[in-house]
């Protein structure tokens, strides 16, 4: 009788042999490789954070980040036309469907990235006086711009349609002209 390796089941308590004699080895060495193997997919696919640092480190580029997103609103427009162009090929590759689907929802979720980590939660500063009603106007004008903004992205996630594009467009050149101002510059 050799040596076995087992381990006991959850559901009902017993004993299952896994490998017997010169397999035990093969089988843990097995076992670590895939566990190795989920961890490192794990730490390498972790979604790093890509708007700020959110340190007061007072290295800002407002205008680079609107550019961003003006910028990934061109990729997901893009991503949308290819989507539709290869949908209706015979026979459909859905290779390059499933990677424009994904293109156009990573770049989707980088607009809201930048919206949300990026302005709304450093930038944009609430009205000191809560009494000073044009302030508060202008921080909620804001807010309403970049959760409209929010809102388009969301909806380009969701399907094809380039009206969300002309949409977002819209919101974030309406975004550019509230923070900037007519001179176009923004004081840090």
């Amino acid at each position: 009788m050799g040596i076995a390796a087992g381990i006991f089941t959850r559901n009902t308590g017993r004993l299952v042999v896994v490998a017997e004699g010169d397999h035990i080895l093969e089988v843990v060495m097995k076992r670590f490789a895939i566990s190795s193997i989920v961890v490192l997919a794990l730490i390498t696919t972790a979604v790093p954070a890509s708007a700020h640092c959110q340190i007061p480190c007072g290295i800002y580029d407002d205008e680079l980040r609107v550019q961003l997103i003006e910028e990934h609103i061109g990729t997901v427009e893009k991503s949308m036309n290819k989507i539709m162009e290869i949908s209706k090929a015979s026979p459909v590759d859905y290779n390059q469907l499933v990677r424009w689907v994904d293109n156009k929802e990573v770049h989707a979720t980088e607009i809201q990235e930048i919206v949300t980590a990026y302005f709304m939660a450093q930038r944009i500063k609430p009205a000191v006086d809560h009494e000073d009603e044009k302030a508060m106007n202008e921080y909620i004008h804001k807010l309403a711009i970049l959760h409209a903004i929010q809102i388009h992205a969301m909806k380009a996630k969701q399907g094809t349609n380039l009206e969300e594009i002309e949409n977002l467009r819209k919101f974030t050149g309406m975004f550019r002209e509230a923070y900037f101002g007519e001179a176009k510059g923004h004081k840090h």
